[in-house]
């Protein structure tokens, strides 16, 4: 047993030493400051009875790190996700938990509304003394007219625990029905918002569809609710696809953070692309680096025998999010639908950030 045991640990440094030879020649971006600074702390939140997929993070006033976690019941991640996601809320006394189910922020109204269904891609930000809370919803889950139909919403708190309150008077804060926006009817819809307060005002990044396929783009608004108004271009100059952004302020620069699911940005598939802009509105590839690898190069334990895969073609990192704590990026959450200890569900991972 202790033969077969010392086997596997071998195997699994050869296959941590072939990722980083794999990313070493196909990448001709460097790795970031997050990227190698990394250290992988586990499960930040699980549930038993849930499929998790997605966790914003927000310190409180309270000294608790609050998370809000897309979530539904069925074991699988999609079609569920466009149809019976929620957002819930979950507390801990430490950024790496354990985080204790709190309350249902939001679900979908079931009725003749822009957010019928599925409240998904949470987005949390404190500003002032309020709670923003952005999130997407959709009209009708079936393909089409999904996922043309989603839209970005938003509420806001007094407390992390709520009551929640939409904005305006549904909450829709962001759609494609202009037709002199580069997204116009895009066929993604708008989705994975993600909020800055920069420049005295208040910009909403998001991903949509143009003409140069999937990108990101930004909305700007004077005031808090809105209302935003889409910018001219989008802001990535990106190869290929890209989704799940989130944006942070850091060391004098807006930095942007998304997946790169085929690789086409940084030539990690799987991995991430950290985004580097002065002015927060032009993000160029060229000042780009590699934001995050997959998960075997930073879980020691990684045992390709033991991992249930659950969703997706690798064990790689979906909606990453940052926690920042004392104006710097502290920890990186994310889901994967690959499980690494072995259980039916998706979890929530979180790293730690040792700058």
């Amino acid at each position: 047993m202790k033969a077969i045991n010392f086997l596997r640990l071998i195997i699994c440094i050869l296959i941590g030493s072939v990722h980083h030879f794999l990313w070493a020649q196909d990448s001709s971006h460097q790795l970031s400051f997050i990227a190698k600074n990394l250290e992988w702390k586990g499960v930040a939140v699980e549930d038993e009875n849930y499929t998790l997929w997605g966790a914003a993070p927000i310190m409180g006033e309270d000294g608790k790190v609050h998370l809000y976690v897309a979530r539904w019941p069925e074991k699988n991640v999609d079609p569920a996700w466009r149809k019976s996601s929620e957002i819930a809320h979950y507390v801990a006394d430490h950024p790496e938990g354990p985080f204790e189910f709190s309350d249902v922020v939001l679900k979908g109204t079931g009725r003749d509304t822009w957010d019928r269904y599925a409240p998904h891609n949470p987005e949390i930000r404190k500003i002032g003394k309020k709670y923003v809370l952005l999130y997407i919803g959709n009209t009708d889950y079936h393909q089409p007219p999904h996922p043309a139909n989603q839209s970005i919403g938003m509420a806001i708190a007094a407390s992390p625990y709520g009551p929640w309150k939409k904005v305006g008077k549904d909450g829709l804060i962001l759609n494609t029905e202009d037709a002199s926006k580069w997204n116009y009817k895009s066929g993604n819809g708008i989705v994975n918002p993600s909020l800055l307060v920069f420049n005295n005002k208040y910009y909403l990044y998001f991903k949509s569809m143009g003409p140069s396929g999937l990108k990101y783009g930004l909305a700007i608004a004077e005031d808090i609710e809105g209302p935003y108004v889409i910018q001219d271009k989008p802001v990535t100059a990106n190869n290929g696809t890209l989704e799940d952004g989130v944006v942070f302020y850091y060391n004098d620069s807006v930095y942007l953070l998304t997946t790169d699911n085929h690789g086409h940005n940084t030539g990690v598939v799987g991995g991430g692309t950290l985004w580097k802009s002065q002015d927060g509105i032009t993000f160029d590839i060229k000042d780009a680096s590699i934001g995050y690898l997959k998960i075997p190069d930073y879980y020691k334990g990684y045992d390709p025998d033991k991992v249930v895969k659950i969703y997706g073609s690798a064990p790689k990192l979906e909606r990453p999010k940052i926690l920042m704590m004392d104006g710097k990026p502290a920890y990186l959450y994310g889901p994967s639908g690959w499980n690494v200890y072995g259980d039916e569900r998706t979890v929530c991972y979180v790293f730690k950030i040792n700058l």
